[in-house]
């Protein structure tokens, strides 16, 4: 096929769209003038509409809240003439906002830096790279002289770290795509999703009285999605040799907790520094996104471990870390606070804490979970309230999304396949099912296609995130593939 042989043509301007658009920071912000999303994701829409704008696409600007870039969808004679337009549109729906970076990064993570055959940023996986991909097969198939019998429509998110606002207002001016794609999880294609829920647990905290150690606060996390990499408290004490005996807990928990495989905490970091007549006590865990926490280490969850080392003199403050300890702790599926659901399509809930904060009279736990596809989001909050009760504390409900699914037979899941085996010459995996939330839910018919592969390390969410060149190759020629026989 001469468009897959363009891709290869391609090769450097694809890398170097690549790291110009990871080298925008399009973490949402605070709104500003024709910008709903602040400047950062704004830049990033713009570049791309301008790109595509720049090789002779159609592109919407759907008041700075989304957009697409589109070509095809003609009808032709029997000569090869233009007789009118479909109405029908194959949708591939990315998203080029980002969640924060996180720390301890090999390399700048806004500048796109090759190496080793990668090309390193926040964003190059999730999900800007992909989005370059498509971008690129879509090309492709345009310069072969390729005019597809449907409107091929690269559709932009700008909130889908967050929520999905914009997506929202832009299906309320432009018709939702008829089917498609979303390249924004792994491959091989993904058949169903599992249901989504964020919320907050708020426990209200006393005056401290007494004399001893208080804790004076605790913050940590950066996005609910994320496995928090770090978590910072500060504690108080009436006497300064307490402090000794906390440096000595915490020295103990390092060497023993976090150095030693196997142990719970392995490959967290914990420290303690004197802050005036304070101690600050630090922990770092590993960043993974809250589908996959198992690739991570939760920073608040070995900070709370810890905690429960201390004498801290106020009630509410010791149960609320009696609270997490016992009923959070390390598990990641929700069996201990009562929500270890199971199903035979999806397998086992996914439980992640995001952030922790406490502000004035209260402490805030803000949760991710991902929960599976037969049941609702009002089984599992009935599953876990005994307990939360239990320790009087507040349920904020965020967002909550259903779950998705679609047979393993079903044409489009099947063609996908097809199209992914021949690129890949895996042909003994079978369609999945995620505990990752994509665009695939913001229409009917959509699904998850790439752009991790098996055996890869998904870095989404994670420090030192990259996209491999070769891979972004590949994915360039499967999404031109899956274009061409899903609109041929």
């Amino acid at each position: 096929m001469e468009y897959l042989k363009l891709i290869e043509d391609y090769k450097d301007d694809m890398i170097k769209t690549v790291q110009e658009l990871v080298s925008i920071k399009s973490i949402e912000d605070k709104p500003a003038v024709d910008a709903p999303f602040g400047k950062g994701v704004a830049d990033a829409f713009h570049y791309m509409l301008k790109k595509a704008e720049s090789e002779g696409f159609d592109t919407e600007n759907v008041d700075n809240y989304g957009g697409h870039i589109e070509f095809g969808g003609y009808l032709l004679d029997d000569e090869g003439k233009i007789t009118g337009t479909s109405e029908e549109v194959m949708g591939i729906i990315g998203h080029l906002d980002v969640v924060p970076e996180g720390t301890d990064w090999e390399h700048e993570p806004y500048s796109g830096v090759v190496a080793d055959g990668k090309i390193y940023g926040r964003g190059s996986i999730d999900n800007k790279g992909p989005v370059v991909a498509a971008f690129f097969a879509m090309k492709a198939l345009k310069d072969s002289g390729y005019i597809p019998e449907k409107k091929v429509r690269l559709i932009l998110g700008l909130d889908e770290e967050t929520n999905w606002k914009g997506m929202k207002h832009y299906l309320s001016k432009v018709k939702a795509p008829d089917f498609g794609f979303t390249p924004d999880a792994e491959y091989p294609a993904i058949h169903g999703e599992k249901g989504i829920m964020v919320f907050q647990l708020a426990k209200k905290i006393g005056k401290t009285t007494g004399k001893g150690i208080e804790l004076r606060s605790l913050k940590g996390g950066n996005a609910a999605n994320m496995v928090a990499d770090y978590a910072r408290a500060v504690i108080r004490a009436d006497k300064m040799e307490a402090y000794d005996k906390v440096k000595e807990l915490a020295a103990n928990y390092r060497n023993v907790k976090c150095a030693e495989e196997g142990q719970i905490a392995f490959g967290a970091k914990l420290n303690c520094k004197g802050i005036g007549k304070s101690l600050e006590i630090v922990a770092q865990g590993v960043s993974a996104h809250g589908a996959t926490p198992e690739f991570g280490v939760n920073a608040i969850t070995v900070l709370m471990d810890f905690l429960s080392e201390i004498d801290i003199i106020n009630d509410d403050v010791n149960e609320f870390i009696e609270f997490y300890n016992k009923y959070i702790g390390f598990e990641l599926d929700g069996t201990a606070i009562g929500c270890g659901l199971s199903d035979e399509p999806s397998g086992k809930l996914i439980f992640n804490v995001g952030k922790v904060e406490l502000e004035g009279e209260a402490v805030m736990l803000t949760i991710n979970i991902r929960f599976p596809v037969t049941y609702s989001e009002d089984i599992v909050y009935e599953a876990m309230m005994p307990i939360i009760n239990k320790y009087n504390m507040g349920v904020i409900k965020i967002k909550a999304q259903d779950p998705i699914y679609m047979p393993k037979d079903d044409p489009m899941i099947k063609t996908l396949m097809d199209i992914y085996g021949e690129h890949t010459g895996d042909r003994e995996s079978e369609p999945i099912v995620i505990g990752g939330g994509t665009y695939a839910r913001a229409a009917k018919n959509i699904v998850a296609f790439g752009s991790v592969f098996p055996g890869e390390p998904d870095l989404a969410h994670q420090k030192n995130e990259y996209i491999e060149i070769d891979q972004l190759l590949l994915n360039a020629k499967i999404f031109a593939d899956a274009i061409y026989r899903l609109t041929h």
